[in-house]
């Protein structure tokens, strides 16, 4: 079995970001499960809290369950044209320290996409993450990229995705994804 973690870098109960990666859940090929993480209880990040303190607990075992999973899905939103600071909060506290950037990240397939109320998806926000995935030494992929735009008529009130169109695009984007993380670890 091939496990994937995904994780929404929106906090928000309604999110369009963590509706589109429960809905990976039901897409993904047989073979293949999504387990969804939560960056929801990880700390702002501060040097002389993790010196004094060392990793915070939730950070520890969201870390432990990334290095253990077979690849990465990040389901990210975009605000002001750019990465989420809570995403990006909780990806430079499972960086942390350092030297275990190559246990939780290293090598691991990574795949990037997100949905938006905009017009353009989350175009910048995808391409912002690229030098955060090479600094941390990932493998991306680049073979499909999702950007959810107009992201409102999509889902229902209830986050459910409705729209035909967009979950074949998910369909396609989960199925090449979840072959690439099956070949890079062959």
């Amino acid at each position: 079995m091939t496990t994937i973690i995904g994780l929404s870098g929106s906090l928000r109960r309604q999110s369009f970001n963590t509706s589109l990666l429960r809905a990976a859940t039901e897409l993904i090929p047989a073979g293949t499960t999504i387990e969804i993480g939560s960056i929801r209880d990880i700390p702002l990040y501060d040097g002389d809290l993790e010196a004094s303190d060392g990793i915070p607990a939730a950070v520890a075992a969201l870390k432990d369950r990334i290095a253990a999973a077979d690849g990465l899905l990040l389901c990210t939103p975009e605000y002001n044209n750019s990465i989420p600071g809570v995403m990006k909060n909780a990806i430079d506290w499972l960086s942390r320290p350092a030297d275990d950037i190559a246990r939780v990240f290293g090598g691991k397939p990574v795949a990037v996409m997100g949905a938006s109320p905009g017009p353009f998806g989350t175009q910048l926000s995808q391409n912002a993450w690229l030098p955060v995935l090479r600094t941390l030494r990932t493998q991306p992929w680049f073979a499909g990229r999702l950007m959810v735009s107009r992201a409102g008529s999509v889902f229902d009130e209830h986050g459910n995705l409705i729209d035909e169109k967009v979950r074949g695009q998910l369909r396609q984007f989960v199925t090449g994804f979840a072959e690439f993380v099956r070949s890079s670890n062959g």
